[in-house]
Order: structure tokens, then C-alpha cells, then sequence
């Protein structure tokens, strides 16, 4: 929703700077997707202790993830402050991309040492099963973004205007009221007691290994993923900027049907965890089919929407009409990719609650390499338009729910001890 919210406004910027959020956006969201993938380690195992009963081992699963992940967020900092200009200058076709692209970087980075902690709260509140509250951190966090965002993109109330760079220091601003909001709301509400959240402990290194036995191959999966997303974006750069601002509308668009479906393949991967923890391994077919069926009918009506009512919903993120015309195309192939994603979702993170993450990240790479080649071929080599390179989508989700069903159909997941 961040990502949303600053391309709302980059909108009413310039091409340059839509374009250039799309791969700088997605450049940071590739490292962060690691610590996030952490994060999925992390609540697979409170999961699986939440429906144990073992209430007790949660927090310390929760601290050793918080320390493991500050440590991590600095030393991505200090590698991405040094590397990320040169890596930028070498990938980026256009100058004035590459300039807007660095300026946000330059600036988002700060928003690791927020994020990080906030996935962790994430991975306590969904394991347990508690995920009203993170509805209301995200209106805090997308309200307190969009404040930020008008003041430093225009420079409003004194401030100077500083563009793309206002946008990226709004957004780890925001980050950090977050944080702020989980710690207080976590003091206030949570019975701290219960799940030994009131006891900050030392570091237990056999606490740490067993979450990264899990979490390493969910964190390798993210990274790879959002690396081949990057490179998608890298490739409709080469078509010109238009298709990488038209890119970035799209990619934006598609957050809100994404973040529904996400909601249900999260909470449908933790209570795999939960069922099995509570040896209830019989209900989680059932289960997935459910989140399934729910996914739909949340999301179905609102690609009608998006379908029926394009330029209403483009003009959330562009006030230049030439730009919504051009965009249509492309909202409506990725509508149509929607239908297999949802179901795809929810089968792959139902994979990764049964605790097998690394047959996930087998799975998941191999869709990848097929995803590449597709993308490879059609928009480098044919160099097809912005509106068909939106297909990489359909056939990602169309692999990824044919290997995951037949894994949850067949595979030898119910006994899996974490």
C-alpha cells in the first residue's frame, strides 16, 4: 500500500518519476522480500506452537527474529549505500531513469531498519491468528504515508519540494510509525504474559537455527522472486519510458486485488501450520479450498470494476488522460491473470505452513526459470507491447498452481515435524 500510495502522487509528477518508482520500487522490495521471507519461517513455527498450546515458546521465536533481522537490515543498508548507484547505472537504459531511480534508493533504504521489525510483528500476529490488528497498522501506516507524501513531494507546510526523494523518505517515515503503532497496540492489548512477550531474552543461537532451517528457503524464494518481478521491469524499460510508467500503473493497480488475495494465502498458510499443529491434518484440504472460494468472492467483483470502469480507477494514479488510455490494455490482461493468481496463492503459501519450504522454493524456481524464459523471449526478443508482457503473470500463476496442487494432492506433507 505504500508503493500504491506513492505512485498516487508520483502520478501527478512526471513520466519520469512514474517510471522510475516502478524500478526502484521493486529493486527495494526484492531485499526486503528476504527479511519478509524470514518473517514466513518465523510464523510458520509461532503457528505451529500457537496450535501446539505452547503459548510459551512464542516469544522467544519472536525476539530472536527482531535481533536476527536489525542485524540483517544493517549490513543491507551498507551494502546497498555503496553498491546500489553502480548496479542501477549498469541495468537502466535511460539517464533520466537512472537519476530518479538513485534519488529514491538513496532515500528508501532508511525504511530497512522499520520494515524489518514490522514483518516480525506481522509473523506474531497472523501465527497467532490475531489479524484484525493488521488492518489497523495499515490504515495508521497508508494515512501517515499519504501525509508525508503531500508535504515532501509538493512541498507543503514550509518544506522544500523534493519530488521522488520526498517520496521515498515519506515511505520509511511511515515504516517507522508502523513500528511505533505495533509496540504500543502489542503493550497495550496483547496479553504480553501469555505468549512470554514481557521477557526480552538473550540470544539463543538453537532458537535462531531452527527458525532459519525453515526461513532460509522461504528468503531465498522471495529474493529470487522479486528479482525475476525487477527484471520484468527491467525489460519493459528497454520498450521506452511510457511502457515503464505504464508498468508502474499497472503494478500498482494490481496491489489491491493482490493484497486480498495475499490476506487469504497468509492466513490459509497458518492455519495449515495451526491444523497440523493441532493434528488436525484431515481439515486442511478443506481449508484451502475454503480461502479459495472467499479469495473469489472478494476479488472477482472488483477486477469486474477494474474492467468496467478503467479510466476511474487509472486516474487514482495519473491525471494524464493519454497515459490512462494506454493503460487499458494492460489493466485488463492482468484482470484476467487474477483468476488463476488467487488460487495460486493460496495453494503455495499452504505449501510453506505445512513446513516444507524447501520443496516451496524447489517449486517456486522452477516456475521462475519458466516465467524468465516466457519474458525473455516475447518482450526482449519479439519486443511485444506493454499490454502482452502483463501475460508473464497468467503463466506464473498457471505453474505455480499446477505443481502446488499436485504436491498437496500426492505429496508427503501431514507428518512434516518443525
Amino acid at each position: 500500500m505504500i508503493g500504491m500510495t506513492d505512485t498516487a502522487f508520483l502520478g501527478r509528477v512526471g513520466e519520469i518519476e512514474l517510471g522510475s518508482s516502478a524500478i526502484a520500487g521493486v529493486y527495494y522490495l526484492a531485499i526486503f522480500m528476504m527479511a519478509f521471507g524470514f518473517s514466513i519461517g518465523a510464523q510458520i513455527l509461532i503457528a505451529r506452537r500457537n496450535g501446539e498450546g505452547n503459548y510459551k515458546e512464542i516469544g522467544p521465536i519472536f525476539y530472536q527474529g527482531i535481533y536476527f533481522l536489525l542485524a540483517m537490515a544493517t549490513i543491507l543498508f551498507t551494502i546497498s549505500r555503496i553498491f546500489s548507484p553502480h548496479i542501477l547505472k549498469s541495468i537502466i537504459s535511460s539517464e533520466h531513469i537512472y537519476e530518479a531511480a538513485s534519488s529514491y534508493i538513496n532515500w528508501r533504504i532508511y525504511g530497512f531498519f522499520f520494515s524489518f521489525i514490522m514483518v516480525m510483528f506481522r509473523a506474531y500476529f497472523v501465527g497467532t491468528t490475531q489479524t484484525k490488528t493488521l488492518t489497523l497498522n495499515s490504515i495508521v501506516m497508508v494515512l501517515s504515508n499519504v501525509m508525508f507524501n503531500y508535504i515532501l513531494i509538493f512541498g507543503k507546510l514550509g518544506f522544500p519540494q523534493l519530488g521522488i526523494a520526498g517520496a521515498a523518505i515519506g515511505s520509511s517515515l511511515s515504516e517507522l510509525v508502523s513500528v511505533i503503532f505495533f509496540i504500543i497496540y502489542t503493550w497495550k492489548r496483547i496479553d504480553c504474559k501469555k505468549y512470554a512477550l514481557n521477557i526480552l531474552p538473550k540470544f539463543q543461537k538453537q532458537t535462531l537455527k531452527r527458525i532459519l532451517n525453515i526461513s532460509v528457503w522461504t528468503m531465498i524464494q522471495n529474493f529470487v522472486s522479486l528479482s525475476t518481478w525487477f527484471m520484468f521491469f527491467l525489460f519493459v524499460e528497454h520498450l521506452g519510458e511510457r511502457s515503464l510508467a505504464i508498468a508502474n500503473i499497472i503494478r500498482n493497480v494490481s496491489g489491491i486485488p493482490f493484497m486480498i488475495a495475499m490476506a487469504f494465502a497468509a492466513t490459509c498458510g497458518s492455519l495449515v501450520s495451526n491444523l497440523i499443529g493441532a493434528g488436525e491434518q484431515d481439515c486442511v484440504r478443506g481449508t484451502i479450498r475454503q480461502h479459495i472460494r472467499i479469495g473469489y468472492t472478494f476479488v472477482i467483483p472488483i477486477l469486474i470494476i477494474f474492467c468496467l470502469f478503467p479510466n476511474l480507477i487509472l486516474s487514482i494514479y495519473t491525471d494524464m488522460p493519454d497515459l490512462r488510455e494506454a493503460s487499458i490494455p494492460s489493466l485488463w490482461v492482468l484482470c484476467c491473470a487474477y483468476l488463476v493468481l488467487v488460487p495460486a496463492n493460496v495453494y503455495f503459501q499452504s505449501v510453506s505452513g505445512t513446513g516444507n519450504t524447501r520443496t516451496a522454493l524447489a517449486m517456486e524456481l522452477v516456475v521462475l526459470a519458466i516465467y524468465v524464459i516466457y519474458a525473455t523471449y516475447f518482450i526482449l526478443y519479439l519486443r511485444m507491447d506493454v499490454a502482452f508482457s502483463w501475460t508473464t503473470e497468467s503463466v506464473y500463476g498457471i505453474f505455480t498452481l499446477l505443481f502446488c496442487y499436485m504436491y498437496m494432492k500426492k505429496g508427503n506433507w501431514q507428518k512434516k515435524k518443525i
